[in-house]
C-alpha cells in the first residue's frame, strides 16, 4: 500500500508538473508575440495590471483549491464521503461570493489603484478588462480543488493546457484588434494591454466550462460513493464553513505574502524612481523587463515546485491523520529532492544563457535584462524550496508557520530593498536582489520548523551538493555549446535549442551514471522503466 500511495505521489506531481510547465511555456509564448505588438511602455502597463489582478485573487480565492483539496483529502481518508461532497458546496457558495465581491472591488476602484497606488493612471484600463476574470477563477478553482482533493490531478492539469490555449489565441486576437481600432488615439498601447488582458478571461471561461462538463460526467459516480458512506458522520454546514475559513485564512495569508513581493516591487519602484526624477514611461519599461521578462522566465521552471506541492499535501494530509511518521519522511524527503534536482540546473541554465534566450525571446539584447537574470537567476532554487515546503507544513495542519515565515520574510526584503532603492544607484537590480531574500529567508524557517515539527532533516549530498556540482558542468557546457554552435549556423534559436539540449544531457547523465539519483527513483517517474532501459542498453548498471 505504501509502494502504491508513493507510486501515486510522484505519478500526480509529475503529470500536474508536465501540465503547469506546458502551460507556462505557452504563456510565454503568449509573452513574446505580446511584448513586441504592445512596445516596452505598453507591455509594462499590462504587467503592472497583472500584479494587482493577481493580488486580487490571492485575497480572494487563489488557495481555495489547495483548502479544499486538504479537507477533502482529510474526509475521503476517513471514509466520509457526505462531508467531503458538502465541503465542495460551502466552499462554491463562499468563493463565488467573495470572488464576486473582490472582482466588484477591482472594476469600481481601479482608476484609485492605478492613480495612488502605482502613479500610472494609464493601468486603470487593462485593470477593468481582468476584473472579471476574478469570479470566473473562484468558481474554477473549487472544481479544481475538489478533484485534487480525490487525488486525481488530470481535470486541473487538462483545464490549465486549455485555459492557456485560448488565453494566447484571444489575447493576441483581441489586442491586434484594439490597437487597430485606437490607432489614433494616444493611449492606443493602453486599448492593446486591456485587449490582452481579455485573452485571460477567455481561458479561464473555457477551463470552467471544461472542468463543469468533467463534474457532469462524474456525478453519478460521485452520488454512488455517497450512498456507501456507513460512517454516519454529517457535519453542519456552519461547523464545515468554520473548518474552510480556518484552513483557507493562513493559506491565503501565505500566498499574499508571497505574491504582495510583486506589488510591492511595483510600489518601491514607481514611487522612489518618481522621486529621482523618472518619468511615468521609462518606469514602464524597467517594470516590463523586471516582472514581463526577468520574473516571467524564473516563473516557469517555479511551476515544478507549485505542482508538487499541489500534489503532496492529500498524501501528506493521509499520512498525518493517521499518525504515519515515517511515511511524512518519505514524502519530504522525495518532494525536497525532486524539487531540487529540477530547480538547480534551471536556475544555473537561466543565468549561463540569459542573454540568447532574452535575445531569441523578447528580442532583447540590452545588458539590463540580462544582469537582472544573472543577479537574481538563482530565486529559482529558493523559491523551489519555500513553496514544497510550506506545502509540507500546511499538510501536516501547522498553517500558522508558513504566514509566520512569510511576514519575517517580507519585513526582512523590505528593509533590504528600501534601503538598496532609495540610498543607492542599482535602481531596478535592487528587485531581483530583494526576489532572492524573501524565499531564501522563508525557506531557511520553514527547515527549522521541520526538524522540530517533524524531527526530519533532509539529506545533503544528493538532494543539494551533488545536483549542484552538475549544474555547474551543465552550465559551462551549455554556454560554450551556445557560443560554438552559433559561430557555426549564426542562429540564435538553433543554438539556443542545442545549447539546452546538450546541457541537459551532461547533467542528466552525470545524475545517472553517478547514482545520484536510484534505480528506484526513476522508476517511479512517468516513463521511468524506458529511462532505466535505455540507461542499461548502455552496459550501465544501475
Amino acid at each position: 500500500m505504501a509502494n502504491k500511495k508513493r507510486n501515486s505521489f510522484y505519478i500526480q506531481g509529475s503529470i500536474l508538473a508536465a501540465a503547469s510547465i506546458l502551460s507556462r511555456i505557452i504563456g510565454l509564448a503568449f509573452r513574446i508575440p505580446i511584448s513586441r505588438m504592445l512596445g516596452d511602455v505598453g507591455y509594462g502597463a499590462y504587467s503592472n495590471a497583472y500584479e494587482i489582478y493577481n493580488m486580487a485573487l490571492i485575497l480572494s480565492t487563489f488557495s481555495v483549491p489547495m483548502a479544499v483539496s486538504k479537507l477533502v483529502s482529510a474526509k475521503e481518508t476517513k471514509k466520509e464521503y457526505v462531508n467531503s461532497f458538502r465541503i465542495f458546496k460551502v466552499s462554491s457558495v463562499f468563493s463565488g461570493i467573495v470572488g464576486l465581491f473582490m472582482a466588484g472591488l477591482v472594476w469600481f476602484f481601479a482608476e484609485e489603484i492605478a492613480t495612488v497606488m502605482l502613479r500610472s493612471p494609464n493601468i486603470a484600463l487593462p485593470l477593468k478588462a481582468l476584473a472579471p476574470t476574478v469570479f470566473v477563477f473562484a468558481l474554477m478553482g473549487v472544481l479544481r480543488g475538489f478533484f485534487q482533493g480525490k487525488n486525481t490531478v488530470i481535470p486541473t492539469s487538462v483545464s490549465q493546457i486549455l485555459e492557456q490555449i485560448v488565453h494566447v489565441v484571444c489575447g493576441i486576437l483581441f489586442a491586434s484588434l484594439f490597437l487597430k481600432l485606437f490607432a489614433n488615439d494616444e493611449k492606443s498601447v493602453y486599448y492593446g494591454a486591456a485587449g490582452a488582458t481579455l485573452g485571460t478571461l477567455a481561458g479561464a471561461l473555457i477551463a470552467l466550462l471544461f472542468l463543469g462538463f468533467i463534474y457532469l460526467i462524474y456525478r453519478p459516480t460521485l452520488m454512488r460513493r455517497l450512498r456507501k458512506d456507513y460512517t454516519g458522520e454529517c457535519d453542519s454546514y456552519p461547523l464545515l464553513f468554520k473548518m474552510l475559513l480556518v484552513t483557507v485564512v493562513p493559506i491565503i495569508l501565505n500566498q499574499f505574502l508571497y505574491s504582495v513581493t510583486g506589488n510591492i516591487d511595483s510600489i518601491l519602484l514607481n514611487h522612489i524612481m518618481a522621486l529621482k526624477g523618472v518619468d511615468e514611461s521609462t518606469r514602464s519599461v524597467l517594470w516590463g523587463c523586471y516582472a514581463g521578462k526577468f520574473r516571467l522566465l524564473v516563473n516557469v521552471p517555479l511551476a515544478i515546485a507549485s505542482s508538487i506541492g499541489v500534489a503532496i499535501i492529500p498524501n501528506v494530509v493521509s499520512a498525518f491523520t493517521e499518525g504515519r511518521v515515517r511515511e511524512i519522511h518519505l514524502k519530504l524527503h522525495q518532494a525536497v529532492k525532486l524539487n531540487m534536482m529540477i530547480a538547480i540546473p534551471c536556475a544555473f541554465g537561466l543565468i549561463a544563457l540569459a542573454r540568447p534566450m532574452m535575445a531569441v525571446l523578447f528580442n532583447d539584447t540590452s545588458d539590463m535584462t540580462v544582469r537582472l537574470m544573472q543577479i537574481g537567476g538563482m530565486s529559482v532554487v529558493f523559491f523551489a524550496y519555500s513553496t514544497t515546503t510550506n506545502s509540507i507544513l500546511q499538510g501536516m495542519g501547522k498553517l500558522k508557520f508558513p504566514v509566520m515565515h512569510a511576514i519575517i520574510g517580507i519585513i526582512v526584503y523590505c528593509i533590504v530593498d528600501f534601503w538598496l532603492m532609495y540610498y543607492t544607484d542599482l535602481g531596478v537590480y535592487t528587485l531581483a536582489i530583494g526576489y532572492m531574500i524573501f524565499p531564501f529567508t522563508v525557506g531557511l524557517l520553514n527547515k527549522f520548523r521541520l526538524q522540530r515539527e517533524a524531527s526530519y532533516r533532509q539529506e545533503f549530498m544528493k538532494s543539494f551538493l551533488l545536483p549542484t556540482l552538475y549544474s555547474a558542468v551543465m552550465a559551462v557546457i551549455a554556454y560554450f555549446s551556445y557560443e560554438g554552435i552559433y559561430f557555426l549556423f549564426r542562429s540564435g534559436l538553433v543554438s539556443l535549442v542545442f545549447a539546452i539540449a546538450f546541457g541537459a544531457l551532461a547533467y542528466g547523465g552525470l545524475m545517472v551514471f553517478t547514482r545520484t539519483i536510484s534505480r528506484e527513483e526513476l522508476l517511479e517517474l512517468p516513463m521511468g522503466g524506458r529511462l532505466v532501459t535505455l540507461v542499461e542498453k548502455t552496459g550501465f548498471k544501475l
